[in-house]
């Protein structure tokens, strides 16, 4: 798959702003082939056909809108992923340096959402952003993710930035330690996209199995009364649904589904130890 293929679905969805100009800046000459690699014979043209002119207006209107929702669907899950390269960029380099570990990690990624052949694309763009931290220098390249941070809190709901959060801790987490500056690193980021940090704690915490482990997921201290705790779980339940991010593709609502159980995992423990 090219990287017009997945990146040029991008452009109908965040097109302006910082995340738009960066796209730009960074695919450069990929941008002439984007439109063939969007409209390609098999989506493009598909509510024109002869055979559609022959049908009523309501099944016109019904498979345009239908055809219009998948489009706008698509696009929304490529700025996903495109907003995860640059923001991973940022995390991984945040302790000085790119760990093999890290970088297989966000490849995974791209391989699990976007198959083999968008693997090499992904690693291009995310190695050119690599190179525009070099060349812009790491003071200036933090305000412009932090203007992209910006675009996202305006364009993703909570329930998707907070999945967006979660996969960068996933990659901050893939060399089996994560340094304080990748702490501070992930806690700009959910502060740049309108989330609280206290939900990067949250998130360090997820895999953890001990009674500690599950007070943080929940973002409360054990001294916390028993409705305190309910309620705390009832707004990580509600905010980290699966459901929420649906629209993103079934592999991102399967990522956010084990979160999901993770976090009912950590309040089973306290639920156990408080004989709830």
């Amino acid at each position: 798959m090219a990287a017009g293929k997945w990146i040029g679905g991008f452009i109908g969805w965040m097109a302006g702003g910082p995340l738009g100009a960066l796209a730009g800046y960074l695919v450069g000459s990929l941008f002439d082939s984007m439109l063939d690699g969007v409209n390609t014979p098999e989506n493009s043209g598909t509510w024109g056909a002869g055979s559609q002119r022959q049908q009523t207006y309501e099944a016109y209107n019904e498979a345009y809108q239908q055809a219009y929702r998948q489009r706008m669907q698509q696009g929304q899950r490529n700025s996903f992923l495109f907003s995860l390269l640059v923001l991973a960029s940022y995390i991984i380099k945040a302790d000085g340096k790119a760990m093999h570990s890290e970088m297989e990690l966000v490849r995974e990624m791209l391989r699990q959402n976007f198959g083999n052949d968008a693997v090499s694309q992904g690693n291009e763009i995310l190695n050119r952003l690599f190179d525009e931290q070099k060349r812009e220098g790491w003071q200036q390249f933090k305000q412009t993710v932090r203007q992209c941070c910006g675009q996202i809190n305006q364009q993703m709901d909570y329930s998707q930035r907070l999945q967006l959060l979660d996969f960068l801790v996933m990659v901050a987490k893939a060399d089996g330690s994560v340094s304080q500056s990748e702490v501070a690193a992930l806690k700009e980021c959910a502060q740049w996209m309108g989330l609280r940090s206290s939900e990067v704690d949250s998130m360090l915490h997820l895999s953890g199995n001990t009674l500690e482990d599950a007070y943080k997921v929940l973002g409360v201290s054990p001294d916390a009364t028993d409705e305190e705790v309910k309620k705390a779980y009832r707004k990580l339940a509600l905010e980290h649904h699966p459901d929420k991010v649906a629209a993103l593709g079934e592999d991102v609502r399967k990522a956010a589904e084990k979160k999901f159980q993770e976090i009912n995992a950590a309040k089973e423990r306290i639920w156990k130890a408080r004989g709830l």
